[in-house]
């Protein structure tokens, strides 16, 4: 692989972030220190921590915690030796307060993260976060839904607040590796800071798009071993270690100790297998938020619909991360056009 970027890959482990909404955010702290104890032992870079939609994210829109997020956090400090500990923040979600919570308890970074196009709201957050002497990235989630001129726009807001990377976050694991590679590019060549991307792999070519945006120069990558994240689970780490490794790419976390965390330890976590079935399917094909899965298949339930209608409609609606109040007002909606013989 010809890489466009001589700086170093960072990996950041997003199974205790992006993996709470596979876990109905009821990680506890014994499953937490666990899994950041042998993530520590294998050298990964970066281990998010907090609830999947990030600092505050604890409410019953969003879904409620077992436990306080900060003690989860706290929690992974205390076990991480070389690993460094992050967190997600979406403002309006998550609080400047939240943020100094979870600096003063040991988070050295935090992800600012906004929908492509609001990025604007990110300012006060970014700043405080550099104010705090964090390591601060932004995030622009699901990045399929924006032009690249208007995405290169938005990161470029981001970085003139203090963001000292960018994501190209597929949040609905829509983008296929031509869009990939269109978009980190362009990034590359409009910006002066760090690229990231963010995969989910709900059309399988996860490992292939993160692939891409390496070739094309991003250097802060995520994944999430055996696939612990929303929909069909991110890029999944050990496999995308094992691919570095055979294409002489070193990152210096040890493959064999990945694979066993992913087998002995978060294995047995898992409420379900992490594959690619009809719902996460459906999630990158209509476009939709991954983390919605479990809350259109609850829908479904109540309303006597499949589930992938539901996901299609709110493809058709473009709604977006923060909207999951309309996944029910949606599932009314077609139960009642159902019944009236209207589709």
């Amino acid at each position: 692989m010809n890489r466009k970027s001589d700086k170093p890959i960072k990996i950041t482990e997003v199974c205790l972030r992006d993996g709470s909404h596979v876990m109905a955010h009821q990680y506890t702290e014994e499953q937490v220190c666990k899994v950041t104890r042998a993530l520590d032992d294998a050298g990964m870079h970066y281990i998010e921590v907090s609830h999947g939609d990030g600092l505050g994210g604890s409410t019953l829109q969003y879904g409620r915690s077992r436990v306080d997020e900060m003690k989860l956090i706290e929690a992974a400090v205390e076990e991480s030796k070389q690993s460094k500990v992050a967190v997600l923040l979406l403002p309006g979600i998550g609080t400047v307060h939240d943020l100094k919570q979870a600096h003063d308890i040991g988070a050295g970074l935090v992800r600012v993260a906004t929908h492509v196009t609001e990025a604007d709201v990110s300012s006060q957050h970014i700043s405080m976060a550099r104010e705090l002497g964090m390591e601060t990235l932004g995030f622009l989630m699901m990045a399929h839904m924006a032009p690249v001129e208007k995405l290169v726009e938005q990161a470029k807001l981001m970085e003139s607040y203090g963001a000292q990377a960018v994501y190209v976050t597929d949040s609905a694991g829509a983008l296929l590796p031509d869009q990939v590679r269109e978009r980190i590019s362009a990034l590359r060549e409009s910006l002066d800071i760090e690229i990231g991307f963010h995969g989910h792999n709900n059309l399988s070519v996860a490992v292939a798009n993160t692939l891409v945006a390496i070739e094309e120069g991003a250097t802060r990558i995520d994944g999430s071993i055996r696939c612990l994240g929303a929909g069909a689970g991110n890029t999944q780490t050990e496999v995308l270690l094992a691919v570095l490794d055979r294409m002489g790419i070193q990152v210096g976390i040890d493959l064999y100790k990945m694979m066993d965390v992913a087998e002995d330890v978060v294995g047995p976590l898992l409420p379900r297998a992490q594959e690619i079935n009809k719902g996460s399917l459906t999630l990158g094909y209509a476009g939709v938020y991954s983390s919605f899965l479990l809350h259109a298949e609850r829908a479904s339930k109540r309303f006597g619909l499949d589930p992938r209608d539901i996901l299609m409609e709110l493809g058709k609606r473009n709604v977006v991360g923060g909207q999951e109040d309309m996944i029910l007002d949606v599932a009314a909606e077609l139960a009642k056009s159902q019944k009236l013989g209207v589709r």
